[in-house]
């Protein structure tokens, strides 16, 4: 049409595009659903840098007694140590018990990795709102409810579950949401949809913030659920409101991957595997015919 070249012959790219260009922009949208769910996965562990460190520096951090204090900050160590192991667990033993049943080379599929992933830290806040609730009550029976910088007798151990747990998901939910950006994002787009994982974590750490503050200036006038004074605050009832919003969260990820459409794989005649995806077909509707292409 008028005004789709330029005067030289060439395209407006803001005006026309191959269907192979509208094809990769098409599979960039349909990942956003899924993409999203990562936003709020970071937002519900944003307070193990903030809030749990507060805990830490209130309890009891002596490995032995009137020995060594291990410091609060150091306590997501756990996390990653946990990690850590939850991919050994998953690489060496579950992979290989699931290809028994499933009969796929990786055991499950991402998105079935996403969703475990999603549900584990679910029980991570859980156990963060419990333990929350009993060290207040230990405070309140040595009467240090009303100082904010007194050191409650309860070990700072009991923060470990919460950080354990969280760690151990990671390796589900993060190394899964990797996979499922790589693998189905076009050829030639990759790099930006790795990108859209750190976009993720991005968000979920300024949304965490913002949740924060919301949750800050609502309870102002019901007790502030997350004053200086942690042995006066609800902490514990702000642990429920994001294991709330987590549980949303997986919901709203089922549905998004109840109706996922992976797009189109190519497949080797003679070994029925999937091809190196170093060769792209393209399929263009030229004058009511299909035309196939090899791409680089």
């Amino acid at each position: 049409m008028d005004g789709d070249v330029t005067d030289s012959g060439k395209p407006r790219l803001w005006r026309l595009s191959t269907v192979h260009r509208v094809e990769e922009l098409k599979s960039i949208i349909r990942l956003i659903p899924i993409w999203s769910v990562g936003i709020l996965v970071v937002t519900s562990a944003s307070h193990n840098y903030t809030f749990a460190i507060m805990q830490a520096k209130s309890m009891d951090r002596h490995i032995t007694p009137q020995g060594f204090q291990i410091p609060a900050a150091t306590m997501s160590i756990f996390s990653v140590a946990a990690m850590l192991v939850g991919l050994a667990f998953y690489d060496r033993v579950f992979v290989p018990i699931a290809r028994r049943f499933t009969g796929r080379p990786n055991g499950i599929t991402y998105l079935q990795r996403i969703g475990i992933g999603l549900a584990i830290p679910i029980l991570s806040n859980v156990a963060a709102a419990i333990v929350e609730t009993k060290r207040k009550a230990v405070a309140a029976d040595h009467g240090l409810s009303d100082q904010k910088n007194a050191v409650v007798p309860f070990s700072v151990f009991w923060l470990v579950p919460q950080y354990a747990i969280n760690g151990f998901a990671d390796g589900f939910t993060s190394v899964g949401h990797l996979e499922f950006l790589y693998d189905q994002s076009p050829e030639s787009m990759r790099t930006t949809a790795i990108a859209l994982f750190s976009l993720a974590g991005s968000i979920g750490n300024y949304m965490g913030t913002a949740l924060v503050t919301v949750v800050s200036d609502y309870t102002k006038k019901r007790g502030n659920w997350l004053q200086d004074n942690i042995n006066r605050g609800k902490l514990d009832s702000y642990y429920w409101l994001v294991t709330v919003l987590q549980v949303v969260n997986l919901g709203y990820y089922l549905v998004c991957a109840r109706f996922y459409t992976f797009k189109p794989m190519e497949f080797d005649e003679e070994e029925k595997l999937p091809s190196s995806g170093v060769e792209d077909v393209e399929l263009a509707a030229v004058d009511g015919k299909v035309k196939e292409s090899t791409g680089p």
